[in-house]
């Protein structure tokens, strides 16, 4: 199997069909927030190994890191992730990404579905170093609530968490037009989200080239 083998520490729910792996970090494992990973593994079934990307959704990757991985009840790979027991080992490539957050100014930072691991990682590092944070999130079954929970409520750094349904772009929009200003902007989801938050930036003014969107495809 190519890539770096890394034992399952822990497989947790997150959210509705959601689950967070947390998975030792190897040696010379460096990535930052907004950067991600090749899971590689073989399930039981499957003739060939199967490949997923998935960004980090932990701050940091001392001792342990973290993926967020979205279960599909009829997928090839992600039932399986969830299945995992700690001690269990999958196999991983990178980190890859040019988006990464570095701890060195205040964020907006924008999800659409399974983009809340990466955002949330952001959010986390930015509060961590001192610095403001925006949360804002589209999803009709949000994960990792608990997570901005704490966030907002822990008053070290001022954090505003705003979540909305899948159905509520005009609301979402109107959320990016109000936090535009309050830092750097990064954002991450699917193509049609994407979409949306760099014209919702360039109709309000702002330049959606200088902001840092990840389109999952």
């Amino acid at each position: 199997m190519e890539g770096t083998q890394v034992t399952v520490e822990s497989v947790r729910d997150v959210g509705p069909e959601t689950v967070a792996l947390e998975l030792e970090t190897p040696d010379t494992f460096d990535a930052l927030p907004g950067q991600f990973v090749l899971v590689r593994a073989r399930p039981d079934e499957a003739d060939e190994p199967i490949a997923r990307h998935y960004t980090l959704s932990s701050s940091s990757v001392t001792d342990t890191f973290e993926i967020t991985v979205g279960v599909d009840p009829d997928g090839d790979l992600s039932p399986w992730l969830a299945a995992l027991e700690p001690g269990e080992t999958i196999h991983i490539e990178g980190p890859f990404g040019n988006i990464a957050y570095e701890g060195t100014h205040d964020v907006v930072a924008i999800a659409g579905g399974p983009g809340i691991g990466p955002a949330i990682s952001i959010a986390e590092a930015a509060h961590n170093a001192g610095h403001d944070a925006v949360v804002l999130y589209q999803d009709d079954d949000p994960a990792h609530i608990d997570r901005l929970d704490e966030l907002e409520d822990d008053g070290e750094t001022d954090t505003t968490v705003t979540v909305v349904d899948d159905d509520a772009d005009a609301e979402l929009a109107d959320a990016i037009e109000a936090h535009l200003d309050e830092g750097a902007v990064y954002a991450f989801g699917f193509a049609e989200f994407a979409t949306l938050v760099a014209d919702t930036i360039d109709d309000a003014g702002g330049d959606a080239d200088e902001a840092h969107i990840e389109n999952f495809g």
